[in-house]
């Protein structure tokens, strides 16, 4: 856990959120400025500042964040039309918040290329 990690801080429980799914591995939230009409975040617990940070020991906590989405996906029945899942890594990248996260986007159609 990172002091000042504000998903720590959410996992810990310290910061409030809506959370639609926890494992022992995962936490799964409503993102606070939703940019579809499901918008969620799924967080491993491992505190791994990005995508960029990862080592072998995350291939299992990887994989299990893409059962989660999918499982996710379905259950808020977004998974018939189609979803997105985005990872931002790093400043350039987009993210915002350095502990790895997923998007879990769904409810409207996405445009390619996004924007």
């Amino acid at each position: 856990m990172a002091d000042d990690c504000i998903f720590c801080k959410i996992i810990a429980k310290d910061m409030p959120s809506k959370i639609v799914y926890e494992d022992d591995k995962v936490m799964a939230i409503e993102d606070i400025n939703p940019a579809a009409p499901v918008h969620i975040l799924i967080i491993p617990k491992k505190h791994i500042p990005s995508l960029d940070a990862l080592n072998e020991d995350d291939l299992n906590i990887m994989g299990h964040i893409q059962l989660v989405a999918s499982r996710l996906a379905r259950e808020l029945k977004i998974a018939e039309n189609g979803y997105r899942l985005v990872n931002n890594c790093k400043e350039w990248g987009g993210q915002t918040v350095f502990h790895i996260h997923y998007h879990l986007l769904g409810g409207r159609p996405f445009a390619w290329p996004p924007g």
